[in-house]
């Protein structure tokens, strides 16, 4: 049997030496360095009894458990990184009893997990310091999608936001927390969409250990979802690739092969970009048989000559999405011209997004070593809400909550963290300080009743007026229902769909944009030009709890038309 053909569970690539297998008994919790001779020279595998134990031959040697697949070691330069709460590394919380088999391919060690419908691969290749990983996900009997690589404790120190190392006090659920200063943590304050980011890690002086992401083809909530990336806790650290996740989901999961993300030590320095989704290349994987896994000769790319009717104060996004795949790419400044490669056969929604705003769709269709050229995309006038006319906007439409009061900070802090601006306040038009006034949530318990002062000439007055909030998200049903000078009270607005889980305390405000609109008669108007109108605003639900759980919405912006 030759090495390429090589699955015999017992079979090894190259042998390593007795000591060689000796990767992490010895090693501390503090990632005790190992002697150099527990690291073998050559590129190649064995079978210690429980593990396959595969050495790059760049001074990285990993295990992965026989019976489930797991990580079960991760040995870079003689010190042990995998590991703490005697946890390995894997899929979710484990898989279980599982069917492992490896394989050799020329230069690259190919490792094999069947767990039911459901496939992993962890990838070598000789000289690299890295592991490649794919999953293939063919339905939902795993209940999520989440690779998570855990790493000792003592070796990554630090106090970032999605760090909780230095405190204990539980303030929401069981993973929000607060320092005895006030300011709060958790793992889910990430502070970054998928689309800024393409690594995270930890590093120091001289190393650092990354997993770098896939491009998230079969993930779920395109460019800008926000989740949980890294965190580190007295107990050790870990490293997240997540593909759909409980957390704020806006869309339905997606099925197949997501891949390779990868895991990479380097020097102290960033990875290489060669190693980024939409840079990586994979021709050797052409050949393993990794179920699921299609060629680039076998995808199609899209491309936009330009983008017309742009508000160029805001970067323009463009999204590709169907029910198999997303992809994106970022419209040039200058034209908007776009490109998007290695996409997957099919028919797409295309969306243009201002900011986090969609303004335009259609349909496009791609095919395999093609590409499907779009002449110049036209936004009509009248799919950006901020080119409507009004008699007062507070912030203006993108599709995010940045500009008002505490935005920035809520993504990587809870709403009471010290840090944060008192969530009531009310604003008045012409004040100039009417954005930065308005806080970016409103929730039932909290600041429900927010007071807009403003003035109408008696033309203005005269005449009945659209009244627009838009959303961003919401929690529990959150919604705003508006009374004007308190004798007219507009109905109860039906919920949009949004999702069911905490948003607005664990660091996203990313939902599904909707727009609230409301008919307000001249008859609810002062008719005294020098006397202010006053606008209430309510959040209303029959969902939530107290607090900052109680039902909340994010805004976008609010109008009144002309």
């Amino acid at each position: 049997m030759s090495a390429a053909d090589d699955r015999h569970p017992g079979h090894s690539g190259t042998r390593l030496g007795r000591r060689a297998l000796v990767l992490g008994a010895t090693a501390g919790a503090a990632g005790i360095a190992l002697p150099g001779t527990a690291r073998a020279a050559a590129f190649g595998y064995t079978d210690d009894g429980t593990n396959y134990v595969i050495d790059t031959g760049a001074g990285l040697v990993f295990k992965v458990r026989k019976s489930n697949g797991d990580l079960s070691s991760l040995v870079h330069r003689g010190t042990e990184y995998q590991g703490y709460g005697g946890m390995n590394s894997h899929i979710e919380s484990g898989l279980g009893s599982s069917t492992v088999t490896i394989q050799r391919s020329g230069s690259t060690i190919l490792v094999s997990v069947t767990h039911g419908t459901l496939r992993h691969y962890y990838a070598a290749r000789s000289g690299e310091n890295n592991v490649y990983l794919w999953t293939n996900k063919a339905d939902d009997s795993v209940s999520a999608t989440r690779f998570i690589l855990r790493v000792r404790a003592g070796l990554f120190l630090n106090d970032e936001p999605d760090s909780y190392t230095y405190t204990n006090r539980t303030i929401e659920a069981s993973d929000v927390f607060a320092k005895s200063d006030g300011q709060t943590r958790s793992k889910h304050y990430s502070n970054l969409r998928v689309m800024d980011y393409d690594h995270v890690g930890w590093r120091t002086a001289s190393v650092g250990l990354y997993v770098v992401r896939s491009n998230h083809e079969k993930a779920s909530g395109g460019p800008f979802y926000r989740s949980l990336l890294r965190h580190q806790s007295a107990d050790g650290g870990g490293l997240y690739e997540i593909l759909h996740y409980g957390q704020n989901q806006t869309e339905a999961q997606r099925f197949g092969l997501q891949g390779p993300y990868v895991i990479a030590f380097t020097d102290g320095g960033t990875p290489s970009p060669s190693l980024f989704p939409g840079t990586l290349t994979t021709p050797w994987a052409d050949s393993l048989g990794i179920s699921g896994y299609v060629a680039a000769s076998g995808r199609g790319r899209v491309a936009g000559v330009g983008i017309t009717g742009r508000n160029t104060a805001y970067a323009y996004t463009v999204g590709l999405a169907n029910s198999a795949a997303q992809y994106w790419g970022s419209a040039r400044s200058s034209d908007g011209h776009f490109s998007i490669a290695g996409v997957l056969p099919g028919t797409y929604t295309l969306t243009v997004f201002k900011g986090e705003l969609s303004v335009y769709t259609t349909s496009v269709t791609v095919k395999a070593g093609g590409t499907t050229t779009l002449n110049s995309i036209a936004i009509p006038s009248s799919n950006d809400p901020s080119n409507a006319n009004a008699i007062w906007r507070i912030n203006d439409w993108n599709g995010t909550p940045s500009g008002f009061k505490n935005a920035d900070l809520m993504t990587y802090a809870h709403p009471s963290d010290v840090r944060a601006a008192p969530w009531t306040g009310n604003v008045v038009i012409g004040s100039g300080t009417e954005t930065s006034g308005f806080p970016c949530y409103i929730w039932k318990d909290v600041n429900s009743g927010l007071l807009v002062y403003f003035r109408l000439t008696a033309a203005q007055a005269a005449a009945a007026h659209t009244l627009r909030i838009g959303v961003t998200t919401a929690y529990a049903n959150g919604r705003p229902q508006v009374v004007v000078n308190d004798t007219w009270t507009s109905p109860i607005p039906s919920p949009p769909t949004q999702p069911s889980t905490r948003s607005l305390t664990n660091g996203s405000y990313r939902g599904n944009n909707n727009t609230f609109t409301y008919n307000v008669p001249a008859s609810a108007w002062l008719t005294d030009t020098s006397r202010y109108n006053v606008l209430r605003i309510n959040v209303v639900s029959g969902s939530g709890t107290t607090s900052y759980l109680s039902a909340g919405t994010a805004i976008d912006a609010l109008d009144l038309l002309a």
